[in-house]
């Protein structure tokens, strides 16, 4: 298979079919979202989002503190819900017994998404060890590798993608909906906390007694790779420590939460927030 970042591999990814935006997806997007937005409790959000989608919902973790308040509510109100993680070889220990830790807590079996093998050794063989840091398209391709391509085998199948992401993350996630079609994936994409203030969000894991991961402690709100990430300082938008070497008019985003692959039935025009790439 080739590397992405070369002309004959620029996407990986086969187009799909006209049905992929046919009406059921966006209008049950439109429908859910609306729904979402009428409630306030996670438990209650994430029991209708298990009524209202028939089949498979996934959700993916990067066990930062988002999706570790998503994977309580789960646990509390909708175990049924497939959650996976993506282990990108790249991990900070803490990140590793944070996955520990929530598995032991919340009785959940947590599976483990790994990259292939022969393509992160191609990668690595083209592009050196951190050869992530000479080039945004080498980055790009690493993440690919490692996260997206991963991610793309984890939720195939499903009708219904959960996330952690929140408006208030960055600029770029602004607008996130509570439920966007996703055309990419062909199913429905969900953010069931995307309106919580970072206070609800601290709140909420305290009340719970959720395990987190120890970094959040030490200046790491945005948790990645450990070669891609550092701490913030003071004044910095949370998410500057990741690929902080790049110019930011790059984009500061591994391809999980980009592309213009999805409805967002709030702005009920394409938008940018799902993937084409696929926490």
């Amino acid at each position: 298979m080739s590397l992405p970042g070369t002309v004959d591999a620029a996407d990986q990814r086969a187009a799909k079919p006209a049905s992929a935006q046919s009406a059921g997806g966006p209008e049950a997007a439109r429908a859910l979202s609306e729904r979402l937005a009428n409630l306030t409790s996670l438990k209650d959000r994430l029991r209708a989002v298990t009524e209202a989608i028939p089949g498979r919902v996934t959700f993916s973790t990067s066990l930062g503190i988002e999706d570790q308040a998503v994977l309580h509510g789960i646990a509390k109100a909708a175990p049924e819900i497939d959650v996976f993680t993506l282990d990108t070889g790249r991990h900070f220990p803490e990140t590793l017994q944070t996955l520990e830790d929530s598995e032991n807590v919340y009785g959940l079996k947590i599976r483990v998404m790994f990259p292939d093998a022969k393509e992160v050794e191609d990668l690595v063989a083209r592009d050196g060890i951190f050869g992530f840091r000479n080039a945004v398209a080498n980055r790009k391709a690493c993440c690919d590798i490692r996260k997206v391509r991963p991610l793309n085998r984890a939720v195939a199948g499903a009708k219904g993608w959960i996330t952690g992401l929140r408006r208030e993350q960055s600029v770029g996630r602004a607008e996130v909906p509570f439920a966007s079609w996703d055309v990419e994936h062909e199913l429905i994409k969900i953010n069931p906390i995307a309106d919580w203030t970072l206070e609800q969000l601290e709140s909420f894991v305290a009340d719970n007694a959720i395990p987190i991961n120890e970094l959040h402690a030490k200046g790491f709100p945005s948790i990645g790779c450990q070669p891609c990430t550092r701490a913030i300082r003071p004044g910095e938008d949370v998410r500057a420590g990741r690929w902080w070497w790049e110019a930011k008019e790059n984009g500061q985003e591994c391809g999980l939460h980009s592309g213009p692959a999805s409805i967002n039935p709030q702005a009920a025009a394409t938008a940018t927030e799902t993937l084409a790439p696929r926490q």
